[in-house]
């Protein structure tokens, strides 16, 4: 076995390990210890057919024709002239041929490859715990197709989730039989031809081997598992994206601190707060003073005196506090001096900040919860009728060859719906962080939508947070879980199912407009941080010119001269102008920094408007791509 090869043996199969065979095309191979274990459960199911034992789903129909036994020979070959018409093979083999075929009826466009292969490894896993009864030979083809790059075309609609996902899992099997339609080389062709292209031949099916195929949660598991893995990407992007929007705020970090987080130890708050913390490593805007934060004032030609910062696209600005308006606030202003800029004076910010590790920590316990079901699920037996050719103690064959309802879908389902309802609130927080960046009003002392726009005709980032609200609304309308309908199937006899592919299935298709919002958000957290450096690093040159004048010249409300505040005054912009001088480089965390780099690498700051459509789709690839990832 290479290390680009997954031994399957049907115990072990782990999240990492199908996605890998799914999305980058390793190979796998089969336990040979368990593949004996696999034909034990073949041997007795055709010793017991040989015998004569009624068996559900063998020598019975299915479904609501599970109190039909199947006779010796087929009722049409007594009448005159037999039946010229009669398939090839046993009647026995006809039930389970019949059963892909006429099961095989999904609807919608095909599921991409990377969710087929995950189908197929899969089914290949659980057939290899030995309880299906399907052979080692079936087996070894189903395998075969999948290491051969045979993907089977699965309409993405039509499952109920129980008895397991029999309509898409049909679709996966025809193509061995020489049936269906599979994806060879890029190319869509008949199933048959995909097969001989591949070097590969058609099966005929023996005893429950149809059951055995089309009998379980590949789908919802395969879709499930996939999205699991795009959500625990996302998590951690969303943590990055909140990052540098704290960033640009010059926010605050108690709220992130872990002695907080001890008082109330939810692991995925934790964990959010500690991965926030971290990217936040070497920022000297968290926590910095309000003094020396200035606000955004358009752009004039007297803003600037020195020629080096002519090409600014902003003036900046404070407001002095007078000693007559500072009673009752004596101790902050011993603190921190009496100006006001950018920042308000105020110990919190918005929840879409501080309040961000409680909401993204939950969003991760339900991913957690999930994964932990998918564990289980990947190393579990699905089909019906389980067969337990060992239990030599069994006195009738309903002891070992038992029906129960492992493809029953709803532990995925439940699962699903909890992180269905949390993709929206992912989504929406990270929208609300966006809009506090863009509106003058929340932004502290940034510019409205993040432009100059001193001619009045720029929009800026306007837009960006419109998209990024339809989208929030979208995933939002899509939240509501499948789970809770159930609608009755097989004359009945189906009577409760779980919806459980539908319900991984829009799982999966929500990762992509998640993924967007949270690329809108960096986009425009960048366009922020660069602002917010730009003004704290022009205020500090201008202070560092040595001329607290200068300085005084920023401050909107400078009493004259000639004022009896005046001496006070022009003390306090003299030490305003010694902490701006003292203070170093002022940056984003490491890990901010570097993400934004990588960013800036691909997408100019926008110091004008100008078209925007490239920015997005580069920012979004960008995301899909994982190019953030640590």
């Amino acid at each position: 076995m290479t290390a680009k090869t997954i031994l399957l043996d049907g115990n072990s199969l782990t999240r990492d390990q199908l996605v890998a065979v799914a999305r980058q095309g390793l190979r796998v191979e089969l336990d040979e210890v368990q593949l004996k274990r696999v034909q034990r459960a073949a041997d007795f199911l055709a010793d017991k057919v040989s015998c004569g034992e009624p068996t559900y789903g063998v020598t019975t129909g299915f479904g609501s024709n599970a109190d039909k036994l199947l006779g010796a020979h087929r009722l049409r070959d007594e009448l005159p002239g037999g039946n010229p018409d009669k398939p090839e093979g046993t009647l026995l083999e006809e039930l389970q041929h019949n059963l892909i075929t006429t099961h095989a009826v999904c609807v919608g466009k095909p599921f991409a490859p990377e969710v087929v292969r995950a189908m197929l490894v899969i089914r290949i896993n659980t057939l290899m715990r030995g309880h299906s009864g399907i052979r080692v030979e079936t087996l070894k083809a189903l395998t075969a197709m999948l290491n051969a790059g045979v993907v089977p075309v699965v309409p993405e609609k039509g499952s109920v989730g129980a008895s397991g996902d029999l309509a898409p899992l049909s679709h996966l099997a025809i193509v061995l039989l020489g049936g269906g339609e599979a994806f060879y080389q890029g190319e869509r062709l008949d199933g048959a031809e995909a097969l001989k292209r591949a070097g590969l031949s058609p099966i005929r099916l023996s005893f429950k081997e149809g059951l055995a195929l089309n009998n379980g949660t590949a789908q919802m598991l395969a879709t499930a598992a996939l999205a699991l893995d795009e959500l625990e990407h996302l998590l951690e992007l969303a943590d990055l994206a909140a990052a540098m929007t704290l960033d640009a705020f010059a926010g605050r970090s108690g709220a992130l601190r872990p002695e907080v987080h001890a008082l109330r130890p939810h692991p995925g708050q934790v964990d959010a707060a500690a991965h926030v913390r971290e990217l936040l490593t070497g920022s000297t805007l968290v926590d910095i003073p309000y003094h020396l934060v200035p606000r955004f004032k358009q752009w004039s030609a007297e803003a600037w005196a020195d020629p080096a910062d002519q090409a600014l696209t902003f003036d900046i600005g404070w407001d002095w506090v007078p000693a007559n308006q500072r009673h009752g606030r004596e101790a902050f202003y011993a603190r921190f001096l009496p100006f006001k800029g950018g920042k308000k004076h105020q110990p919190q910010d918005a929840y879409c900040l501080r309040c961000m590790p409680q909401v993204h920590g939950a969003v991760r316990d339900a991913w957690a919860q999930a994964c932990r079901v998918i564990d289980v699920e990947l190393n579990s037996v699905t089909d019906n009728p389980l067969i337990f050719p060992d239990a030599e103690d069994a006195q009738f064959i309903e002891e070992q060859v038992i029906s129960a309802g492992h493809f029953h879908g709803m532990p995925l389902a439940l699962a699903m719906s909890y992180v269905k309802a949390a993709i929206p609130v992912l989504a929406s927080i990270s929208e609300r962080r966006l809009n506090k960046l863009v509106d003058p009003a929340t932004n502290d002392g940034l510019p409205a939508f993040l432009t100059g726009n001193e001619d009045g005709t720029d929009s800026g980032f306007m837009i960006v947070q419109y998209t990024a609200a339809a989208l929030v609304n979208d995933l939002a309308t899509r939240a509501h879980p499948a789970s809770v309908y159930s609608v009755p199937t097989s004359a009945n006899a189906e009577d409760h199912v779980s919806m459980g592919a539908n319900e991984a299935r829009h799982v999966l298709e929500m990762m992509e407009d998640l993924g967007y919002v949270l690329a809108m958000e960096l986009y425009t957290a960048a366009q922020a941080l660069d602002f917010r450096q730009a003004m704290l690093n022009a205020a500090r040159r201008l202070a560092s010119r040595g001329d607290w004048q200068a300085l005084a010249g920023k401050v909107a409300n400078a009493p004259r001269e000639d004022n009896a505040h005046y001496a006070q005054f022009a003390e306090e912009v003299k030490q305003l102008t010694v902490a701006l001088t003292n203070v170093g480089d002022f940056h984003a965390g490491s890990a901010v920094r570097k993400a934004h780099d990588a960013l800036r690498q691909r997408i100019d700051f926008m110091s004008r408007d100008r078209a925007m459509d490239g920015d997005v789709r580069t920012i979004c690839e960008m995301v899909r791509q994982r190019v953030f990832a640590k």
